[in-house]
């Protein structure tokens, strides 16, 4: 009997186990497809660059892809182009990101808070920014700069001023303005849903101690939200790392600017043959030095904030 029942036992746990590995499947199938192979991919692809396969003082032949080692890499560190881009991104973040938190966690109290009654409704106008593609809303946002079109110039012109938002020195904020007004929804929803899983008993219990509503608010809503405060701070800084859209449109106004003003435009245009050295060797290297510096970032805050927690 004990045998039989052990059988049974092990061809239950068996069909469990192929039943989970069903679930899992299309997942892990999509997972491979879409993230780890192309990731396989850019880093062979770092190693190897084109090369005209003819040889001689002018080339000739065909372009071959040819194993250059870490050519490639040692071209994007020591590119003073891409430290630029870099020291672009980290300046933007440095501002932009505290600003984008912030106010994103002042609207998820503000909605959690008993002042606002329609909430769903407030929820989905501070979200609605995040729907619209971010192409779209960089070329409406370089109309609302533009000097001849810009309302907001047209009426500070009125009280006798104006700002050039296109400038070098300007052109920074003007872009994290466009970044701040399209995600700071969305990092409003990460701070709401964390403020929503909070138990009410802590909130009442608070009150019947005596407790204001601004000491609830400082003294448990702030400090549970930390969590989510972390995941929507690491989120933005890989984004940041990757600011493309905002520069890409705002460069098509401003030639100044150049093709490599951010490094995710350099690796763009590398690989389109706008940067030289081109060609998806190149753009790669740029790309997974890039996402090293995100790691590095992402990890750094990481540990930072479990050190002061």
């Amino acid at each position: 009997m004990t045998i039989t029942h052990e059988g049974h036992n092990r061809a239950r746990r068996r069909r469990e186990a192929r039943t989970g590995l069903a679930f899992v499947a299309p997942f892990a199938l999509l997972f491979l497809v879409t993230f780890v192979i192309p990731i396989a991919v850019s880093i062979r692809s770092s190693f190897y660059r084109a090369k005209p396969s003819g040889g001689g003082l002018y080339g000739g032949g065909e372009l071959v892809d040819t194993f250059v080692g870490a050519e490639n890499y040692a071209q994007v560190l020591g590119n003073r182009l891409f430290w630029d881009g870099m020291g672009r991104v980290l300046l933007f973040g440095a501002v932009q990101i505290p600003v984008m938190i912030g106010a994103a966690l002042a609207l998820a109290l503000l909605l959690d808070s008993l002042l606002v009654r329609r909430v769903t409704i407030f929820r989905l106008g501070y979200f609605l920014p995040y729907a619209i593609p971010g192409v779209v809303a960089a070329l409406v946002w370089t109309y609302i700069y533009s000097p001849r079109m810009s309302p907001i110039n047209q009426a500070l012109e009125a009280v006798g001023g104006g700002i050039d938002f296109f400038a070098p020195g300007t052109i920074l904020g003007s872009m994290a303005n466009m970044t701040t007004w399209t995600f700071t929804g969305y990092n409003m929803l990460i701070f709401l849903a964390a403020l929503q899983a909070i138990p009410g008993d802590l909130y009442e219990a608070a009150r019947i101690d005596g407790a204001s509503e601004w000491a609830v608010v400082r003294r448990i809503k702030v400090p549970l939200v930390g969590r989510a405060a972390m995941l929507a701070v690491l989120l933005s800084i890989i984004g940041t790392i990757q600011l493309f859209n905002e520069p890409t449109v705002l460069a098509a106004v401003n030639p100044w600017m150049g093709k490599a003003y951010t490094p995710m435009m350099m690796a763009y245009n590398s690989m389109t043959g706008g940067v030289s050295p081109s060609g998806a060797g190149p753009a790669s290297a740029i790309s997974i030095v890039m996402a090293i510096g995100a790691g590095l970032l992402a990890a750094g805050y990481a540990f930072l904030q479990r050190k002061t927690v």
